[in-house]
């Protein structure tokens, strides 16, 4: 795979049984680029490794007088030079293809793996978590994956250095071979703690962006209710965790830097002194010192890499954790939307409370719980939370977890309370799978997004079609009413077999509210619409009305028959309360109330 071929036809089934299965699993599919990536590694690194040899093999060339080795020499270190610079050329090329490749692997799956849950994603996962997981955890988890491949290389090259030492010239050789894999491990035992801190900090900086992301998404409200320095004052202290935590983390991986630099230095005077000691007795010559010095001094470049493995390893492992927890994340409903099926028609039922949307009828659903209302509506679009063991809703008969994701999701489309709009023209917002059946300006109209278009085209500079106005992101230049009617023209537009509304008007004033129950209403006729709510206007115009308390139907009936019959539904639509009794103001007055209940 190549950056050019990106993205993949098919990211593939990850194992997200833990993180580092999960970092296995992307390693062993990308084993081309591994090792292209290894080969190209071990040219880079042998060439480097070969500049020794060269240059000690030079310097005995003129101790010797010797005019034909000195130029054999200089051909030798011409083509070590050569090889270096091509190897380390295609070393990159190899090490940011794997890791752009592997990234962009991760973030197809965690694309696809939101698109399978939808909205129940943020209700399993904060928000935030996804967030870091889609960006700063990517990165990590690309950079070990690529990092792998290198790091075996410079292994590879050490042993090969260490055993052409010993060969080449065994008296100091040996003395690197026993030196070179001490430095190679002696960060061992900081490694746990190093790991730590960075898990430490990982974390910290996790909950720190689920903060500033839920204080964004929330900011009006903050500012509607003056409840901006209290968020404000938590993001500081979680940012300042952050910071304490990242000192923490820099000072164990630069006491990890400090030895890799000083073990070196005490390997480099060990071989300088017994090397000496070695020519001057005439046990080596001084072209053999120079090579076993140089390659001493060379090694320290690819023994980096083991600094640099731990490090990937201790960052990306956190990340591909949190990587994993997402993609394991299960739907009940079938996520295969390959399988061929076709969505059912009929009535739309849900066992576990009872509720009946008889097909082409408009029927309204009061809840008193917000919350409750909102997860029965996930319900009916076949979203079911982890932890629920009811019954699958049905369509037409049909369990609506027993279908292919793609048949469920044509049949039944779910619109909550908070809608996205994202960035970009109206036209590639109602560039959606629809019916066709529906023109986008009737969605419009039903709407009531009369006075939304007229503001896009205002606010956008040329454009004289409402279509290609600019709405920006999550539509914040817009009311919350404008982006309600939005949405709700993008859901019309779709023209489901079955559409489902939570609170669709919530944010639309009365008059605009009366209008918009009517386009709805008859734009809809003929298709199944449940809409759940406790608007007078919406109730009035219902087909049917059913009235949902404590999880399960309580009563069923029209809007003007349950005001007068049923107190339950009167208290939701009317907002009415029970007159509590007078509590008795003295000693005296109770005295009295005993009396009276004592003569009765």
């Amino acid at each position: 795979m190549q950056i050019q071929d990106l993205p993949y036809p098919d990211p593939g089934v990850p194992d997200a049984r833990s993180g580092p299965r999960f970092l296995w699993w992307l390693f062993r599919n990308q084993l081309g680029g591994q090792v292209r990536s290894l080969a190209w590694g071990l040219v880079h690194f042998l060439s480097v490794s070969a500049l020794p040899f060269c240059v000690g093999y030079a310097v005995q060339a003129v101790v010797d007088r010797s005019g034909t080795r000195l130029a054999l020499a200089g051909g030798l270190l011409a083509l070590a030079c050569a090889g270096n610079a091509i190897g380390d050329t295609f070393l990159h090329r190899a090490a940011i293809t794997n890791w752009i490749t592997a990234a962009a692997r991760v973030q197809q799956l965690l694309a696809r793996k939101a698109a399978t849950l939808g909205s129940a994603l943020t209700r399993r996962v904060a928000a935030g978590e996804v967030v870091a997981v889609s960006t700063g955890d990517v990165e990590k988890i690309g950079w070990f994956v690529e990092a792998v491949s290198r790091f075996t290389a410079a292994a590879l090259t050490i042993l090969f250095v260490c055993v052409g030492l010993v060969v080449y010239q065994p008296s100091l050789g040996v003395v690197v071979a026993v030196g070179l894999p001490v430095l190679a491990l002696a960060v061992l035992p900081l490694l746990p703690r190093a790991t730590r801190r960075a898990d430490f900090q990982r974390e910290k900086a996790g909950r720190a962006t689920e903060l500033a992301s839920d204080t964004v998404a929330g900011l009006r409200v903050l500012r509607g209710i003056g409840g901006e320095e209290l968020f404000l004052d938590r993001y500081r202290s979680a940012s300042q965790e952050v910071r304490h935590a990242a000192v923490r983390s820099a000072r164990m991986w630069s006491l990890i830097s400090a030895i890799q630099v000083l073990l070196p230095g005490l390997l480099l005077i060990a071989v300088v002194w017994h090397g000496v000691g070695l020519a001057r007795e005439g046990r080596i010559s001084v072209g053999e010192l120079v090579t076993v010095y140089s390659s001493v001094m060379v090694m320290t470049y690819p023994l980096r890499h083991f600094e640099e493995i731990a490090m990937a390893y201790s960052f990306s492992r956190p990340s591909a954790r949190r990587a994993a927890r997402v993609l394991s994340l299960r739907r009940a409903t079938s996520e295969d939307g390959s399988q061929a099926g076709t969505a059912p028609k009929g009535d739309l039922y849900d066992p576990a409370t009872g509720l009946l949307a008889p097909t082409g009828r408009f029927t309204a659903v009061v809840c008193g719980d917000p919350d409750a209302a909102g997860r029965l509506a996930e319900r009916l679009g076949g979203h079911p939370s982890s932890t629920e063991e009811e019954p699958s809703v049905l369509l037409g008969g049909v369990p609506l977890d027993e279908l292919p994701l793609s048949a469920a999701r044509t049949a039944v489309l779910v619109q909550d309370k908070d809608p996205v709009l994202l960035s970009g023209t109206l036209r590639e917002l109602l560039d959606v799978p629809a019916s066709g059946d529906v023109d986008a300006r009737e969605a419009l109209t039903a709407a009531q997004c009369e006075d939304v278009l007229a503001a896009l085209v205002q606010g956008s500079l040329g454009a004289e079609d409402p279509l290609d106005a600019r709405i920006t992101e999550r539509g914040r230049s817009l009311s919350g009413g404008q982006r309600q009617r939005l949405a709700l023209a993008r859901s019309l537009f779709t023209d489901p077999e079955v559409l489902v509304l939570d609170e669709p008007t919530s944010a639309v004033d009365s008059h605009t509210e009366a209008r918009v129950a009517e386009g709805v209403r008859e734009l809809r006729a003929g298709r199944t619409t449940v809409v759940f709510t406790s608007s007078p206007l919406l109730l009035d115009r219902a087909d049917r009305v059913v009235l949902v308390h404590e999880g399960e139907v309580v009563a069923v009936g029209v809007h003007r028959d349950l005001v007068h019959k049923e107190p339950r539904y009167r208290a939701v639509v009317t907002r009415e309360t029970e007159p509590e009794p007078e509590e008795p103001h003295d000693l005296q007055e109770l005295e009295e109330l005993e009396e009276i209940e004592e003569t009765a």
